[in-house]
């Protein structure tokens, strides 16, 4: 597997590398995730100091918790970024990569605060709240 990898956003104002293993890709159902992205939210993680963007003055943050920012695209709206204060990784919107990503999805997060008009029905692991040892805000923070 290639430990190199590049993506962007939907207008190209935005774009990254990765270097070194990107994390398993988490799908997360809880209601701040649903509300920005209109279904979940389905992220990779890297460290901070293995990702490159270039475009950054097109990053809107938007305070979403009481520990966590998220960053969208201003010009195309795009959802890309979530960041823990003080944390030494970066989520990533695994839809942002280019192809080949060879990212594989692991498991599903807030199961129990997921829309109403979907089942999750591939099989996966299912939380009905977080992970233990995976660092998230929650559907009410």
């Amino acid at each position: 597997m290639n430990d190199d990898h590049t993506g962007a956003c939907l207008c190209g104002s935005v774009r990254f590398k990765t270097h070194g293993p990107l994390r398993e890709v988490v799908a997360c159902h809880c209601s701040q995730c649903r509300k920005q992205t209109g279904l979940y939210y389905a992220a990779t993680n890297v460290p901070l100091d293995n990702i490159t963007i270039e475009g950054e003055d097109a990053i809107t943050w938007y305070r979403a918790s009481s520990f966590a920012r998220r960053g969208f695209c201003r010009t195309c709206g795009s959802a890309l970024f979530w960041v823990a204060d003080d944390a030494g990784e970066i989520s990533i919107m695994a839809g942002l990569f280019d192809r080949p990503s060879d990212l594989k999805l692991a498991y599903h997060i807030y199961c129990a605060d997921k829309g109403d008009f979907y089942e999750i029905s591939d099989g996966l692991p299912q939380y009905k709240q977080g992970r233990p040892g995976l660092l998230t805000a929650g559907p009410s923070d």
